[in-house]
């Protein structure tokens, strides 16, 4: 089973960079970037699942309903991406409950930090995405973790996905900075092995990152953005649909295995 997941954030990447855009824009541009990527789904009849920050879902709450309605999953991404309580566990999901008008089942933390399972489960979740169990420097040192899903403190764990013998990330940057011919040989190589693929994205990478004087992202992640990484999710959908691998929902997972 392949599960493709969506990051929605305010779009506050370039402050890391020292270029912080206007809130206004965050949000339209996330929004940009979103629209994008339904398209392309709805062309290739794929759900998939959108982690979404309660901040931004409350700026843009026809956005969150159209996502639901369309058959993909909404799922909590914390109530703000640069700021952690552990009260927002609740309240975020409360705010998209709200808003869907559907339970939410998933959580995913902001940049994958670690967040407490039973802090999680008891705020009414039913499964974390927050683990990429690979070795990153200043960002992950997950590299004994387990790749598949497993139980931790009564919580199912959804890891992103990394190859299975070097654990060889396949998230966001590796689409963006892994020859595509080889990235999508490895998503097959990692989907076929575990029987699971879970790989996330951003909606803001899905708009022109370019040029630096504007958003100060780095090359590495600024690269292929935009129309190409559409062109890039398109082809790897296709890719996989051609080795008759079925796409769901990371709530479809986790309902399976209670």
């Amino acid at each position: 089973m392949i599960f493709l997941s969506f990051d929605i954030e305010e779009f506050d990447a370039p402050s890391e960079y020292g270029k912080p855009l206007p809130f206004d824009e965050q949000i339209a541009l996330s929004a940009q970037g979103t629209l994008a990527v339904l398209k392309v789904l709805a062309q290739h009849q794929v759900a998939a699942t959108f982690f979404c920050t309660a901040h931004f879902a409350q700026q843009q709450p026809a956005l969150i309903r159209r996502i639901a309605q369309e058959g993909h999953e909404v799922a909590s991404h914390g109530f703000y991406h640069a700021a952690f309580a552990p009260v927002h566990l609740k309240a975020s999901k409360d705010v998209l409950e709200a808003i869907t008008g559907q339970p939410v089942h998933g959580f995913r933390m902001a940049r994958m930090a670690a967040v407490d399972a039973r802090e999680i489960s008891t705020a009414g979740y039913c499964y974390n995405a927050s683990l990429n169990p690979t070795f990153i420097p200043g960002r992950y040192n997950h590299f004994r973790a387990p790749r598949t899903p497993f139980i931790q403190d009564g919580l199912l764990q959804l890891p992103a996905s990394v190859t299975p013998f070097l654990r060889i990330p396949l998230f966001w940057l590796a689409m963006h900075n892994l020859p595509f011919c080889i990235y999508k040989t490895l998503c097959r190589v990692a989907a076929k092995r575990d029987h699971y693929l879970n790989i996330y994205f951003h909606p803001w990478e899905f708009i022109n990152l370019y040029p630096k004087e504007k958003f100060g992202l780095p090359h590495y992640i600024a690269r292929h953005s935009g129309q190409e990484m559409l062109n890039r999710l398109e082809k790897l959908i296709c890719y996989l649909k051609k080795y008759h691998f079925t796409f769901g929902l990371l709530y479809q997972f986790q309902a399976s295995k209670i």
